[in-house]
């Protein structure tokens, strides 16, 4: 299902809004958590999921994954265990960065996913990390959901039966992180609002809530919010004013669009021309705070008018109704995930804030850091998940978040010391 590549997003803590350069140097303490047995709950966030894809090593630095190692200096047990695929290239959609048209970017990677990344691997479990892409809140609770998602059915222990929060609750943990609720939303988002509908905040509460009891019987833990969606590079990255045209090119336009007067076009940026069945016309131009998808295929904006002469389908971009409808469900899902957070005494990062923070840039083992497409460093090369050190960011998060909480003294990781993004 198209939609497991897509589910959002990182998380900034204040203090790395400084420039650090050396991993915290301080006695490790627990505080006032018992961290022996640590479990993962989330999506394809904390999957490691990146570059469209799920593959080895990107699961190998995942944030559970880099979180777990630092949890080892404060009473961790045992191996923190993840449902590895057995190559760089898992189940074949993954992203490298090459050239194009021309141009450096993104392009599928070569070469054929090892066959045995599609097989079972339930008889190595069980994990510790239960990140699935393309999971809601109500499929963490779904039995059989492992016929449904071909990430969870891989390593369920009963694909017809199983649940993910069984399964979580079946290793008694006695620690817990858990981001969800990016999907509710960004299912909506990443087809230009067309498609999927954003889950009813009531709803989600409902789902989010049942999870937790379930994990405070046993365990203390971490939750995550969920950001805006206009400070992910799949959303920010190409601008509504995108088409850039000569006076000449101004003026044929005008004349071709001579019985639409809601249409006009001057020398330099222009809005895009796009779809839009809510409109009286059928067509309009995009304006101020509308958003272009990442999934825009340029080509045709270069090569065949798209945007101009021919008007842009409508699940390329969310207009500005649907973008508020997205700002109010996050205020929505945040509000919820706060006061639950606060009911059942949990350590929470507020991913909402760091992200906007974030945006600014942010210095970190003497390297530079921010949120554009490719050169920012944190995002991976499909626009939505981490990259392998916007990965050890998150963790760095998460620690802070737990130390603060919980009277703990966990040591965060050097960012530097994780792979960057790979230029050709």
């Amino acid at each position: 299902m198209k939609k497991f590549r897509y589910t959002l997003l990182f998380a900034f803590a204040f203090s790395l809004l400084a420039c650090e350069a050396e991993i915290d140097q301080y006695t490790p303490q627990a505080g006032d958590v018992d961290f022996s047995t640590y479990v993962a709950l989330g999506t394809s966030l904390t999957a490691g999921f990146a570059d469209n894809d799920l593959y080895r090593s990107a699961q190998i630095n995942s944030y559970p994954n880099i979180l777990a190692g630092q949890l080892s200096y404060v009473g961790l047990s045992g191996e923190f265990r993840q449902p590895l695929m057995l190559d760089e290239l898992g189940f074949g959609n993954r992203l490298v960065l090459g050239i194009s048209a021309g141009s450096l970017a993104p392009v599928p990677a070569t070469g054929t996913p090892d066959q045995r990344n599609f097989a079972s691997i339930a008889a190595d479990g069980p994990f510790h990390n239960l990140g699935v892409p393309g999971a809601l809140a109500a499929h963490l609770l779904f039995p059989g959901y492992g016929t449904l998602n071909p990430y969870y059915g891989r390593f369920a222990s009963n694909p017809a039966e199983s649940s993910i929060i069984a399964e979580a609750v079946a290793l008694q943990p006695s620690f817990f992180s858990l981001w969800v609720g990016n999907n509710e939303i960004l299912g909506y988002a990443v087809q230009g609002g067309v498609g999927t509908g954003i889950t009813p905040p009531q709803e989600f509460q409902a789902y989010y809530s049942a999870i937790l009891q379930q994990l405070v019987a046993t365990a203390k833990g971490v939750v995550a919010n969920i950001p805006d969606i206009s400070s992910i590079p799949f959303f920010r990255t190409i601008p509504y004013d995108a088409l850039a045209l000569t006076q000449t090119q101004a003026t044929m336009l005008n004349a071709a669009y001579a019985m639409a007067p809601h249409i006009s076009f001057s020398a330099g940026a222009n809005g895009f021309v796009v779809e839009d069945t809510a409109h009286p016309a059928g067509i309009r131009q995009l304006q101020a705070g509308e958003l272009v998808l990442l999934t825009l295929p340029l080509d045709r904006v270069h090569n065949e008018g798209w945007g101009s002469s021919t008007p842009i389908p409508e699940q390329y971009y969310l207009s500005v109704d649907q973008v508020n409808n997205i700002q109010q469900a996050v205020e929505s899902y945040n509000g919820i995930i706060t006061s639950l957070a606060a009911q059942f005494e949990l350590a929470l990062v507020d991913v909402n804030q760091l992200l906007v923070d974030g945006e600014r840039g942010i210095y970190f083992d003497a390297l530079a850091f921010n949120t554009e497409f490719v050169t920012g460093g944190v995002f991976s090369l499909d626009g939505v998940h981490l990259s392998k050190r916007g990965n050890a960011i998150v963790a760095n998060a998460f620690i802070e978040a737990i130390n603060l909480t919980y009277r703990a003294s966990i040591p965060k990781v050097a960012v530097g010391q994780y792979p960057g993004i790979i230029f050709p």
